[in-house]
């Protein structure tokens, strides 16, 4: 039996992480485990009704289970970040959820932007750091010309770079990145191991011609790691190389590494390549802990309670969820569905079809149990 934890969240979230239990009840009752599905209240209502986000009580509850499956977060009526910021990133970084995983992988039947391109030339995994880089939330902004930080700051600039900052300047900003040798180093481990499952090569992205110091380090680690891996091919992209490539030649990836921040902008790419949002799930991973699995895409409040949001991101996040916890034929099973309704034509309308949310979800549950 699998105890997992289930975060409905905002907008559309409800209604998708409907669909997506829906599917993982079929499938467990097809090939023969259990589920216990543990809900929990997270989102703007409480928000809203009580001012709280994630509490110690959340924490204790949620660590009880091995994985989370999670909606979506966000709400007009909450200020941008938030929701974002208390649950979702406080999940990540409380769980030490250091892997974000992306597949981005073209499935039958469905259309992409890359002409010629078909299912055969785009099927890759992005492994994304999640935890360091930029996302630490290190920085501040400096008012008035008699603010001691904004004095240091200009004294900061002329020692590393000989320029003055603007002697009026009243306001600056700055953030700081920061990677640590332990952080590159397990996270590029893990995209090793997954390499070498896969097609054994492995992509490294960073910047390191231009943010020498931060992403230096990055590559002095990848370099490092190479060595445990002899069968594995590896080469480094430059961030905007790589999105070049990615439109250009996607069939050239297998498994790509990269920290945080460039991946989070590559694997936006990467789901329009795959058909868009409505089709790309994300996994937070910590391989010995508590892991979440959700949708990509966001909470989309204009659609909420009409049916029409594509619950085929979370049926597949759920997926990447079993495979996590072990059930890897019934993880399997569940994309193989995904695939079957989609060329039977139950489709959403953002992929061209008429079927509503629940008809995705019961096609995709009843082809997991032919399987």
């Amino acid at each position: 039996m699998h105890r997992i934890a289930v975060i409905p969240g905002d907008g559309i979230g409800p209604e998708i992480i409907s669909e997506g239990r829906k599917v993982l009840d079929a499938v467990s009752e097809h090939y023969g485990f259990e589920i216990e599905w543990d809900e929990f209240d997270l989102g703007a209502e409480r928000y809203l009704a009580q001012g709280e986000l994630l509490t110690e009580e959340d924490l204790i509850a949620l660590s009880r289970c091995r994985a989370i499956y999670f909606g979506a977060i966000g709400d007009e009526r909450v200020k941008p970040g938030i929701l974002e910021k208390g649950i979702l990133l406080a999940l990540r970084f409380h769980f030490d959820q250091y892997i974000n995983l992306r597949p981005v992988k073209l499935l039958q039947g469905v259309c992409t932007p890359l002409a010629e391109k078909t299912s055969e030339d785009i099927d890759f995994i992005v492994v994304r750091e999640n935890t360091e880089d930029f996302y630490v939330g290190i920085g501040s902004r400096f008012q008035g010309k008699e603010k001691k930080e904004l004095e240091v700051i200009r004294e900061l600039y002329y020692i590393k770079f000989g320029l003055d900052v603007e002697s009026d300047a009243e306001e600056i900003a700055y953030q700081i990145g920061v990677i640590s040798r332990e952080g590159a180093s397990r996270v590029i481990r893990y995209a090793f191991d997954l390499a070498c499952q896969r097609r054994k090569k492995l992509t490294s992205v960073d910047k390191a011609n231009v943010l020498t110091d931060i992403y230096g380090l990055w590559r002095e680690v990848f370099t490092e790691e190479a060595r445990a891996y002899p069968d594995v091919e590896t080469e480094f992209n430059f961030v905007d190389a790589i999105t070049m490539w990615f439109v250009k030649n996607p069939e050239w990836f297998d498994v790509v590494v990269t920290p945080n921040m460039f991946g989070d902008i590559i694997t936006d790419l990467g789901a329009m390549i795959q058909g868009g949002l409505g089709l790309a799930p994300g996994g937070n991973i910590n391989p010995s802990g508590t892991s979440m699995f959700e949708p990509i895409h966001g909470s989309a409040p204009k659609y909420r309670g009409l049916g029409v949001a594509n619950p085929v991101a979370t049926i597949w996040a759920g997926s990447l969820l079993l495979d996590q916890l072990g059930e890897h034929t019934a993880a399997a099973a569940i994309l193989a569905a995904i695939e079957r309704s989609i060329l039977s034509g139950i489709t959403t309308r953002d992929m061209g079809g008429n079927s509503t949310t629940s008809e995705v979800g019961d096609a995709v549950a009843r082809f997991v149990t032919l399987s």
